[in-house]
């Protein structure tokens, strides 16, 4: 009896969402999309007539719908000449073509659009931002049922015949709103964390010594002798992985000992791998100590990582274990610039690799003191921990929103 019943329940179609704002009971209706709003989209005038660009008229184009600035303006010519047509401030903005197909925004300029872009117009009675956000989640199934393996282009008419189901228009506002508020915060959350990568950035190059001198522009108090060069087969050991058969089960387990590719290289601290070596496994692998630099040295070269625990690495990656005299997070932090000459070094040879011998020449600034290493170590490793931060905040909040619109749209 009960599989009859989920048989039935299933066949029934929702009628109202998971969540919902209190006070609002009414079923959602269907429509077709074309029903509740006006679209068109745009033309781009002759780009070989200089008189119809450089004018004061934003030009959007598909990858710019989310911004409040374009790359591009036309002239009055630029606009009339062609089939770009005129948008407002909260239209909806949806990319037909391209690797955009499906994104959608709401305009934040009066500007023209090309014919890569439909602007939708909410008639009387709905809600630009509760479209949008439908249109948002629904983007997936939209390109697979449309847009097969990601060949040819959605269009007007495809958009215009959607059907979604839609409540009064009060509850439309409610829930509009409440996602622009959200998306509103996950966008401040993104600048904080752009401006943050970006005074890394600064820190970066004042904080080391450029090209040809010995001592960097920003400098902690105290410290005043020049940095010294050094190899950095000078500054610890180095070694290259191996790969214990991946045909012997025996040597890897669920929860062994750490087993880095370059693929588990995702962030600047590594603390966990997809698999792990066993005790077996151990015995057949290169194993790193805990303070380790791991850097990439084959395909994707130049991606690098700090080890908190003893790890077994494979032969696309290179170990530095610096001395007692050095410090790890310093090193880390320089590796950024060792990724540069790293790629110098394979581009110039016949197989895109940096061996072993490679790896160990290359030259580093470092700072007489093992003091400065720490202070500037701490520094970066404050400023990374920040930043780690607000991208796990942003990864959340984006997560939360997903779970959001599923529960409250149908």
């Amino acid at each position: 009896m009960v599989g009859t019943m989920a048989k039935i329940d299933d066949s029934v179609k929702k009628k109202v969402p998971e969540l919902r704002f209190p006070g609002f009971t009414d079923d959602w209706e269907e429509r077709k999309l074309g029903e509740l709003t006006t679209s068109f989209s745009g033309g781009t005038p002759s780009a070989g007539n200089s008189s119809y660009y450089k004018g004061d008229i934003p030009f959007i184009r598909s990858g710019e719908i989310n911004s409040d600035k374009t790359e591009l303006f036309l002239t009055e010519a630029g606009l009339k000449s062609s089939s770009a047509k005129m948008v407002s401030v909260g239209d909806i903005l949806y990319a037909l073509y391209g690797a955009t197909s499906g994104e959608v925004g709401i305009s934040q300029i009066n500007g023209a659009i090309n014919q890569a872009i439909l602007a939708i117009k909410p008639c009387d009675g709905y809600n630009s931002h509760f479209l949008m956000q439908w249109l948002k989640l629904k983007k997936q199934k939209i390109i697979d049922q449309y847009l097969q393996g990601g060949q040819g282009n959605l269009s007007g008419s495809i958009v215009k015949n959607l059907v979604l189901k839609v409540p009064n228009f009060e509850e439309q506002k409610k829930i509009g709103a409440f996602f622009k508020q959200l998306d509103d915060t996950i966008t401040l959350h993104q600048r904080k964390l752009d401006l943050l990568k970006e005074q890394k950035k600064g820190y970066l190059q004042k904080m080391f010594p450029k090209n040809g001198e010995k001592v960097p522009e920003l400098r902690f108090a105290g410290f005043a002798d020049d940095w010294e060069e050094r190899k950095l087969k000078e500054l610890g050991e180095i070694q290259t992985g191996n790969t214990p058969p991946t045909s012997d089960s025996d040597n890897y387990s669920l929860d062994g000992v750490l087993w880095v590719t370059p693929t588990d290289i995702k962030s600047l601290v590594i603390s966990n791998t997809a698999k792990k070596l066993s005790q077996v496994g151990v015995t057949k692998a290169r194993i790193a100590k805990a303070g380790s630099i791991l850097v990439t040295s084959i395909a994707s070269i130049g991606k690098n990582t700090l080890l908190r625990m003893d790890a077994g690495f494979n032969q696309q990656i290179n170990s530095l274990t610096p001395t007692s005299e050095n410090d790890s997070y310093f090193l880390l932090t320089q590796s950024e610039k060792w990724s540069e000459k790293m790629k110098q070094t394979a581009a110039s040879a016949t197989m895109q690799i940096v061996n072993k011998t490679d790896f160990s020449n290359i030259s580093t600034y470092v700072p007489v003191h093992k003091e400065e290493q720490e202070k500037i170590g701490a520094f970066f490793k404050q400023l990374d921990d920040t930043i780690d931060l607000h991208q796990r905040k942003l990864d959340l909040l984006k997560e939360q929103k997903k779970g959001f619109l599923q529960k409250m749209f149908i």
